[in-house]
């Protein structure tokens, strides 16, 4: 084979890959891996420390970034599948989170702000908690399937009441449970190393990507997102599949919610997942899917999550003042943003194909 016909297998390859929706937010994450290393080779080090019960536990900046990403992970699963049937965007998933934890919490801990244990057993609480969460995702899907609002719009009434909600449920009071098995959903479980909320995210990526093989929800979501009309004259229902893909996103939001108080045992309605919900489109937006609706990937999704993660974690490291680190996140963002628009994508692949067509002719001749 000529030196020329090698270049252009190369180039061919290369094209191929620039194409894969997945390469924006795994090429970020080598970015950032290789600044990361070359500023501070320490950053990569995972040690073994001992936890406040006095076994040995996982430290490092890569373990943060997978336990601290861990429910931004899960709710880009549910945003992301938003994002396809409806087209646009729920930017009510912090509000949600808060009403998901205080509803734990109003029934971990009762009428009394520090009780002495548990006065419901932390799965009732936890199903209780998504059926409220999926409630209010199905109050939000009908606004946006049945009475046409825009998505963000028809959001913006929760983003807007969630957190009053939250304080409701509980009296305005900030109850406390003290419990360990509860606090173990958001740190360690007792001789585990990993932290549980890693494991929480795992399995919700394994149920919906096997709900993604074994179901034709994917399919449906991306056909009513393409063209709503057509999928109606194919003998879908756009409403239903829509309203379908805000009930996920509920459930997502109480997974989240349930790992979000466990970490302290309490929560601040105020501040718990304050704007979370901006990075949760972001990771959709960062793993290159198209936020008008349409094909999609959840896999890319939950990397540009962890991207996103591993950002703030970098800046964090850097001795970003906490106040200018938004500023700081979003021109980067921006810039990966860009990077994975569709157009770019495209301008990129035909910039390599015309590098190519050079190397083609020179190995024929």
């Amino acid at each position: 084979m000529t030196a020329q016909a090698k270049k252009s297998e190369k180039t061919s390859f290369l094209t191929a890959i620039v194409r894969k929706q997945i390469f924006i937010p795994i090429a970020a994450l080598l970015i950032l891996a290789i600044f990361n290393f070359i500023v501070d080779p320490s950053f990569f080090d995972i040690t073994l420390k001992p936890s406040s019960d006095g076994y040995k536990v996982f430290s490092g900046n890569l373990i943060s970034i997978l336990d601290s990403g861990s429910e931004l992970a899960i709710l880009a699963i549910g945003m992301t599948l938003v994002t396809a049937a409806s087209r646009g965007q729920d930017i009510s998933v912090g509000a949600a989170m808060a009403i998901s934890g205080s509803v734990i919490l109003r029934l971990l801990c009762g009428t009394g702000e520090h009780p002495e244990s548990l006065q419901t057993p932390i799965i009732v609480a936890f199903l209780i908690s998504c059926l409220v969460a999926m409630a209010f995702g199905a109050f939000n899907g009908v606004l946006v399937s049945i009475f046409k609002i825009q998505p963000m719009v028809a959001t913006l009434i929760l983003f807007t009441a969630g957190r009053s909600i939250a304080a409701w449920i509980n009296n305005n009071e900030l109850p406390v449970a003290h419990d360990k098995s509860f606090w173990a959903f958001g740190n360690f479980i007792s001789g585990v190393p990993i932290p549980t909320p890693v494991f929480i995210a795992v399995i919700c990526f394994i149920i919906i990507a096997l709900v993604m093989k074994y179901t034709t929800l994917g399919l449906y979501a991306q056909s009513v997102g393409i063209n709503e009309k057509t999928s109606r004259l194919n003998g879908l229902n756009p409403a239903l599949i829509k309203f379908i893909t805000y009930v996920i996103l509920g459930l997502c939001v109480s997974v989240a919610g349930f790992i979000k108080v466990a970490r302290i045992g309490t929560i601040n309605y105020s501040v718990i997942a304050k704007d979370i919900e901006m990075d949760a489109i972001l990771a959709v937006a960062l793993g290159g899917n198209s936020l008008s609706g349409g094909k999609f990937s959840i896999t890319a999704s939950v990397l540009g999550a962890y991207v996103i993660q591993f950002l703030t974690t970098t800046l964090y490291k850097l001795n970003v003042n906490s106040e200018a680190l938004p500023a700081y996140k979003a021109v980067v963002v921006i810039l990966l943003v860009v990077l994975s628009a569709p157009i770019v994508r495209e301008k990129t692949a035909a910039l390599f194909k015309r590098l190519r067509s050079p190397l083609k002719a020179e190995s024929k001749g």
